[in-house]
């Protein structure tokens, strides 16, 4: 069974950036859906980025597009998330998840999904 490990959250400023990883216990390169979902307090989990290796398509929720990043290294079976430009809505727990999918204009996941423990996010000054 999958496993997923997130790393790299903080607290940061507003205008700041911080970089997530989260380290996979099993990648397919060929076919595997992985991304990151953030939940807020209060608010339910968001989708905010979803890589597909089998179209190579990368799907950005409208809220981070332009300041989120997503990136991937198979070699070491890490995935990342560069933030940039953060706001103090982003603060949230930043989840890493496996068989995701974005379908008409909403993120979800397949059956129950593959989740890591998730790591913070605070952005205030």
């Amino acid at each position: 069974q999958m496993q997923l490990a997130e790393s790299g959250g903080g607290l940061a400023q507003p205008g700041g950036s911080l970089r997530l990883s989260c380290e996979s216990s099993k990648f397919n390169t060929d076919d595997d859906a992985i991304g990151w979902f953030r939940q807020a307090p209060g608010k339910e989990r968001e989708g905010i980025v979803c890589s597909i290796s089998r179209d190579g398509n990368l799907y950005y929720a409208d809220s981070v597009k332009g300041r989120f990043t997503f990136s991937r290294d198979n070699t070491n079976s890490t995935v990342y998330l560069q933030m940039n430009d953060l706001k103090p809505e982003d603060t949230a727990l930043y989840i890493c998840a496996a068989d995701c999918y974005y379908y008409a204009g909403s993120f979800g996941y397949y059956g129950d999904g593959y989740w890591g423990k998730g790591t913070q996010v605070t952005v205030s000054s």
